[in-house]
């Protein structure tokens, strides 16, 4: 299946409130086991084994690096998670911990996390600035084999999805945005949800970088969203765009050089 596919048949599946969490947690891992990742973690950044009632704990980590994780309290000084809380982007374990400085017991985690088979990791930051008072998390994935970028990205989208729809039970009730997007805004959004930077984007709309990238600023303030990965969330939920439109989309054709996928 397609990856996009596959990104869009899960963010429908999360859409639908009669989903119980273990169908969303089963189609979450089909996904990331399609995309070609093996091992998948999206969990506050607690004791795996005794979470706090409101934490999101979800894995398929080897049982017995969980149990020594917990019993250690690893979780207490995890690079990983550390970097995770004080850094918003996505990152790859290999090369930020290669040039940036950690303990040595932080080292060790590294090193033996990789012989339980969790190493070359990805992680993504879960920052929900609308769920006042939420625990940190993150999500990491373990790729099998090599991943090419755009499966990386979507990671991010349905991870995102995911910790929302798991904890929106527990959320104050928001009000509802009404935001009817533009045919150019729904095209930019639909090349970001393809991983598209501003660059890019500006080259297959005939755009500058810096045009593309106000037409996301103004955005993002609209919806009240932070990250570009939130108003993509907003976006599919809305049906104002799909991973399937890209292109061409129900708006014809996104620039005379078409698009990459």
């Amino acid at each position: 299946m397609d990856p996009f596919d596959v990104a869009q048949s899960f963010v429908e599946l999360s859409q639908h409130t009669e989903s119980p969490a273990s169908r969303m947690t089963a189609g979450f891992a089909k996904a990331l086991e399609a995309l070609g990742f093996r091992h998948w973690a999206l969990y506050s950044h607690v004791d795996p084994l005794h979470p706090p009632s409101h934490a999101v704990v979800l894995h398929n980590y080897p049982a017995g690096w969980v149990q020594r994780y917990s019993a250690e309290k690893l979780y207490e000084i995890d690079p990983v998670l550390r970097r995770a809380e004080l850094e918003p982007l996505p990152f790859f374990w290999d090369p930020v911990f290669q040039a940036e400085r950690i303990t040595i017991p932080q080292r060790t985690i590294l090193v033996e996390a990789a012989i339980a088979g969790i190493a070359h990791g990805y992680t993504v930051p879960i920052h929900l600035s609308w769920l006042p008072g939420a625990l940190r998390a993150s999500c990491t994935v373990i790729p099998t084999e090599l991943v090419d970028r755009q499966s990386y990205f979507l990671v991010q989208v349905m991870a995102i999805r995911f910790y929302s729809a798991l904890t929106s039970v527990r959320a104050p009730p928001q009000q509802t945005i009404s935001v009817e997007l533009s045919r150019r805004e729904r095209q930019c959004l639909r090349l970001a949800a393809l991983g598209k930077d501003d660059w890019a984007i500006g080259q297959l709309l005939g755009l500058s970088p810096d045009t593309v990238h106000s037409y996301f600023k103004r955005l993002m303030q609209r919806l009240d969203v932070r990250t570009r990965v939130q108003a993509i969330i907003w976006a599919l939920e809305s049906g104002q765009i799909s991973f399937g439109d890209v292109p061409p989309g129900r708006d014809g054709p996104l620039s005379s050089n078409g698009a990459e996928h």
